[in-house]
């Protein structure tokens, strides 16, 4: 195995092993030491854990639950994702049960702070954590799984998975009482924590994906365009154009990038042409080559038909 390849994937764990860290802390650190629960299969696991007042501790349900739910795991997403996520469930939850029992003085517990402050901390860092294991195609287990699989073959973003799959998780809340995190107050905490990572979790695995359409003027035309083809190694389309003051004929380059290419690919337009002319504008999808692909759930129906015909 090539040098470059072994460290990119030492990266790719290293990323996760961060954003475990960060998930687990957001748990460990705000959400349980004040009696908050989320959605996913973490919620779930905390709320059995609230409600047996902890006999069913939630790191040994957390780990024995994601043992079934990583077959559907190799089944749709093969067999890279299932070590990915073997590694993360293992590491989250060892440091579930890590963290309490070594290091109790990061649990945040102050009868001074706003329970309201506490949930949005707690599901900003719980996105972040979700989000960075998410991008290198690990997963924590549970809802991750089946947000995942739906992600695959269908236009539905994970967040919005997250959302809908955990109102029954948060609204089960109602029946345990208050003084075990249960009723309707914690339920609203509950709520907003998951609110919060939903919205987090999309903006942290879209924004990576953002991208940028670049018009490009410029009578070196030619010398940038092989450098975005060669170096960059993004597509370009030359189009014909003529400058109606001038009346001289020449190409206007047009280049889609992802959003955090851009600063680098204009610095060195303008050290090929200093008098180039770049025209930036956003856009909201970009679907072919090299970016986003076309889902349609088309690919489920073709195996289910292929499987019917034998």
């Amino acid at each position: 195995m090539k040098t470059s390849k072994v460290l990119s994937v030492l990266w790719e764990y290293l990323i996760m092993t961060a954003g475990t860290f960060i998930y687990v802390m957001a748990w460990t650190s705000f959400l349980q030491p004040n009696h908050l629960a989320s959605g996913g299969l973490t919620g779930l696991t905390t709320i059995l854990d609230y409600a047996t007042q902890g006999r069913i501790p939630m790191d040994v349900t957390f780990a024995l639950i994601n043992v079934l739910l990583l077959v559907a795991g190799f089944l749709f997403l093969g067999k890279a994702f299932g070590f990915k996520t073997i590694y993360v469930i293992l590491l989250s939850s060892f440091l579930f049960w890590l963290m309490p029992e070594y290091f109790p003085n990061l649990e945040v517990v102050d009868p001074e702070l706003d329970k309201l402050l506490v949930a949005l901390i707690g599901g900003v860092m719980e996105s972040v954590g979700i989000g960075l294991i998410l991008l290198r195609g690990g997963s924590t287990g549970g809802t991750d799984i089946v947000a995942m699989i739906l992600n695959k073959y269908w236009p539905i973003s994970p967040g919005k998975v997250y959302l809908y799959s955990d109102v029954f998780i948060v609204s089960s809340l109602l029946l345990l009482p208050v003084s075990s995190g249960g009723g309707l107050v914690n339920m609203i905490y509950a709520f907003i924590v998951m609110l919060v990572f939903s919205f987090g979790v999309d903006y942290v695995l879209l924004g990576n994906k953002s991208s940028v359409q670049l018009l490009v003027f410029s009578k070196k035309y030619k010398e940038i365009a092989d450098h975005i083809i060669y170096d960059v190694q993004r597509g370009v389309t030359a189009l014909q154009s003529v400058g109606w003051y001038s009346q001289q004929e020449s190409k206007v380059l047009l280049i889609i990038l992802r959003k955090y290419q851009m600063n680098e690919v204009i610095n060195e337009i303008k050290r090929i042409d200093k008098d180039a002319f770049v025209s930036v504008s956003s856009t909201n999808s970009v679907y072919g080559e090299g970016f986003e692909e076309i889902k349609t759930g088309l690919e489920i129906k073709k195996k289910k038909n292929r499987k019917s015909e034998y």
